[in-house]
């Protein structure tokens, strides 16, 4: 009978030690899987909200206010009035607050006008749009260039160009010094009045 008691002891000791260690298996299993849920937390938050990337800076429209141009006279001209809506687009978790800028609008490689654009800011993961005005003239075009043709063509190709500094303000912690850099081009219909084909890279 005692040994009998013996046995049964033995029994529920190994038991209760095979309870124990099934218990320390299974914190083990749920620790392991908390520290690879955390680390593909850090490493998603890591690879989104902390990439900080340069915003882009772009101009969405342009409406012809006046226009005025002639072919015949030597040399050629033209005076022009644009409103113009331009773009801040701000893809990271954290806004983008930047300072003043010049727009450059140029004709074969010269400048013909320039906009003002005020310091501000772009929303975290938002697009900021603003209205600039801009006066363009031919004065500084130089007499040997394709102007009387372009414009006898009706159509005139022009450019812009510049840097938009700032920074990237993340969780009121990290400041991150970004620039966006507006290369666009776009074509004047003379004809229409209008301002076609704009692209910017």
């Amino acid at each position: 009978m005692a040994e009998q008691n013996y046995q049964q002891k033995n029994i529920d000791m190994e038991s209760a030690a095979e309870l124990k260690r099934k218990k320390r298996m299974k914190l083990f299993a749920y620790a392991a899987a908390f520290v690879v849920f955390q680390t593909i937390v850090i490493l998603v938050f890591s690879l989104t909200v902390m990439r900080i990337k340069n915003p882009k800076f772009r101009v969405r429209s342009i409406t012809v206010e006046d226009i005025a141009y002639t072919s015949t006279p030597n040399p050629p001209s033209f005076n022009m009035k644009f409103n113009a809506e331009v773009a801040v687009k701000n893809t990271n978790f954290g806004h983008f607050k930047f300072d003043n800028t010049t727009i450059s609008f140029d004709y074969g490689g010269v400048q013909v006008g320039e906009a003002f654009v005020a310091k501000g800011r772009a929303k975290a993961r938002s697009t900021k749009k603003m209205n600039v005005t801009v006066d363009l003239n031919s004065n500084n075009i130089p007499a040997n260039s394709n102007l009387a043709s372009d414009i006898s063509s009706g159509f005139l190709t022009l450019t812009t160009h510049t840097k938009l500094s700032g920074k990237v303000h993340l969780m009121k912690l990290i400041k991150k010094k970004k620039s966006a850099q507006m290369n666009c081009t776009m074509t004047v219909n003379l004809a229409s009045r209008a301002i076609q084909d704009i692209k910017c890279q």
